[in-house]
């Protein structure tokens, strides 16, 4: 099984870019992810760089800014590529299926997110699911907290997504 929850805040604003050939949204961005705490050791993180594909790329792209915390649900994939120098780099990286808004990273305070999930490759999915902190959707991909909650920044966010073919990128 390969399966990865991470919580972490951006590091940097994400970056959005469309596949050649399909035009398929693919978003990247790295988050930090604060390390267990040691004894008599500063705390440090890692840095984990995170790719999102389709609709729900293009929805991290305009909602996530760097210092923004989210929860991401996904799997992890490695590579290699040679750089200029003809040496063999290796990487790893994270594949979201799915990723969770928690806070507009104002010192953790929360404000009104929501969670985006993958059915594959990156498109809105249906059916149930239980998402981190024990959020019940059904169907629609979304799921908004109360009105009540943060600021109006997503006034403009929509209620729910639906899947299209185009959104499949292979």
């Amino acid at each position: 099984m390969n399966s990865v929850v991470l919580i972490g805040r951006l590091t940097r604003d994400p970056e959005l870019s469309y596949t050649p050939n399909t035009q398929s949204a693919v978003c990247r961005f790295t988050i930090a992810v604060d390390r267990p705490r040691r004894q008599g050791e500063d705390q440090g993180a890692d840095f984990i760089r995170i790719t999102v594909w389709g609709r729900q790329a293009e929805t991290c792209d305009r909602y996530l800014s760097k210092g923004r915390q989210v929860a991401v649900l996904g799997r992890i994939q490695t590579g290699s590529y040679k750089n200029r120098e003809g040496v063999t780099v290796y990487t790893t990286d994270i594949v979201a299926d799915r990723v969770e808004f928690l806070s507009n990273g104002n010192g953790g305070q929360s404000d009104r997110g929501g969670s985006y999930q993958g059915g594959g490759q990156g498109s809105f999915g249906g059916g149930r699911d239980q998402g981190f902190g024990g959020n019940e959707t059904q169907g629609t991909g979304f799921s908004p907290a109360p009105a009540n909650e943060g600021s109006d920044l997503f006034d403009d966010m929509p209620d729910t997504f639906q899947a299209a073919e185009d959104d499949i990128p292979f």
